[in-house]
């Protein structure tokens, strides 16, 4: 008996392929489109994205569904609950991007406090006049204390880079644990939020996007940090109530922003435009040939595994 898969979107390498010939059949089909409304009755196995937000009426329209395969870490875009009362198994693809988003992490730090897209524009501007002592100072970042939001393991490889450079990660979870944090190459504090904001020069989000978590960092959250302190989100733009912090922006009460995440995205909201101080990226964090690839060949695994045990 064929088992039909419908995929949103194809995925890097050949997993996705190896995948579809094992279990035939399969259909490529954009999210809410035509195709994709007809197909689903008959799926057993959906593969998505982070930005197909799926609904319980998806699940009441898809009836033999069995599992659901998402190219991401995070499961907010599921109805994980109605999966659960179904028995939908639900497969994402944690750990393999851990390294490619804490790079990406560090690279809009470093870009914001040496104010690289600056210079970069400056030169390609060809209104360059040549070095001058203090032309687009920056701010260093040794011996400053780095406020990571997540101790999972995005969270303790960027405290590994941000060591690394001299910093000293202090770190929240939201499960309100105590004690020391081991990154790797040392230990941090777990400290209470409106502690760690109070002593975080640099406050980089890693931590799952959950109603708990949801606008975590608000306008009077924000407002705990230091003056001139820079943001850094590259987990879930709903954690950041991105008005507070564009806010924050103008006044210069924060100095400056990373982002490669966005509430509602690709939706960005206009005012991030205009913000000065920032750095505006298109969901990179797992970006990289070898991530990717890693990533379908887990989610395909997790899929095969779940479609063999479910027959």
């Amino acid at each position: 008996m064929s088992i039909r898969i419908l995929a949103t979107s194809p995925l890097v390498g050949p997993a996705l392929s190896e995948l579809g010939a094992r279990f035939p059949e399969l259909r490529l089909a954009s999210f809410r489109s035509p195709e994709w409304n007809a197909a689903l009755p008959e799926a057993k196995a959906l593969v998505v994205v982070l930005s197909d937000a799926l609904t319980e009426a998806d699940l009441d329209a898809a009836p033999q569904l069995r599992a659901i395969g998402t190219l991401s870490v995070g499961v907010n875009h599921l109805p994980v609950a109605g999966c659960q009362s179904r028995g939908i198994a639900v497969v994402n693809t944690p750990d393999v991007l851990t390294d490619a988003t804490a790079d990406l992490a560090l690279t809009l730090l470093l870009t914001l406090t040496r104010r690289v897209a600056e210079g970069e524009a400056l030169v390609r501007s060809n209104q360059w006049k040549g070095w001058e002592p203090d032309q687009l100072l920056g701010s260093s970042i040794a011996g400053k204390c780095c406020g990571i939001l997540g101790s999972g393991p995005i969270g303790l490889a960027f405290a590994r880079r941000s060591w690394a450079l001299g910093m000293r990660p202090l770190f929240w979870d939201r499960e309100g644990r105590g004690g020391d944090v081991d990154f790797g190459a040392a230990r941090g504090p777990r400290l209470a939020l409106s502690e760690l904001l109070s002593r975080s020069a640099v406050l980089s989000i890693h931590c799952p996007l959950t109603e708990q978590t949801r606008h975590l960092l608000d306008r009077e959250a924000l407002a705990r940090l230091p003056k001139g302190a820079i943001l850094i989100n590259t987990a879930r733009g709903g954690i950041l109530d991105e008005d507070a912090a564009i806010d924050l922006l103008m006044t210069g009460r924060l100095g400056g922003a990373g982002l490669d995440v966005y509430e509602g995205e690709p939706r960005i909201n206009p005012r991030w435009l205009l913000a000065p101080r920032t750095v505006l990226l298109p969901h990179l964090g797992s970006a990289t040939v070898e991530t990717r690839e890693a990533m379908a060949q887990l989610l395909c695994d997790g899929l095969a595994a779940a479609l063999s045990t479910s027959r």
